[in-house]
């Protein structure tokens, strides 16, 4: 596994994400609310307590067929949009004003491969508990746990890599809204 060859001083990235709530969004006239990479810090928080809360559930309590079934799949669809927004325009703009990040957007968008896997077997499994609960609860927990672990390893080496080029003024685009709106309503 690629993604956790890259975890580094993982953890210690999770500082920066002290912050509740939905991410901030940068405005549409292009001022910044926060620092890009603090917005980039406070959706990965937003995922990882998502995936917690997620992971907690299947632990403590019994959850309703449907409410697991909502629950993975609401996670799903968000990490996805978060991931398909930096592939289609976050990394783009980084390639255009910073050529030399091209191998780790690469290392990147190769994880965000790993992790769309992933996410695809949890949605497949959730569709199964739906219907027969037991050993697919069991088998959801153990992917998510492993998702937990990856996922902890890519957003600690992107914030690390990328976060000086998106403060150094790239400009903000639409891009922002894919990348740090998703948890909005």
């Amino acid at each position: 596994m690629a993604a956790a060859s890259r975890a580094g001083d993982g953890l210690r990235q999770a500082w920066r994400c002290g912050t509740e709530g939905p991410p901030s969004v940068a405005s549409r006239d292009g001022d910044r609310v926060v620092a890009l990479s603090q917005q980039l810090a406070q959706a990965h928080q937003e995922l990882r307590r998502q995936i917690s809360e997620i992971r907690t559930d299947l632990g403590h309590r019994r959850l309703s067929d449907d409410v697991l079934l909502t629950h993975c799949l609401a996670f799903c669809a968000a990490l996805t949009s978060h991931h398909q927004g930096e592939d289609n325009g976050m990394f783009s703009q980084l390639l255009r004003e910073r050529p030399e990040l091209a191998v780790t957007i690469a290392n990147l968008v190769e994880d965000h491969g790993m992790i769309a896997s992933i996410l695809s077997r949890v949605s497949e499994l959730a569709g199964m508990a739906a219907q027969s609960g037991g050993p697919a609860l069991e088998a959801i927990g153990r992917d998510l746990d492993g998702l937990a672990a990856i996922m902890e390893s890519h957003f600690s080496y992107e914030e690390r890599t990328i976060s000086e080029a998106l403060d150094g003024g790239i400009p903000d685009t639409d891009w922002p809204d894919m990348v740090f709106g998703f948890g909005r309503t």
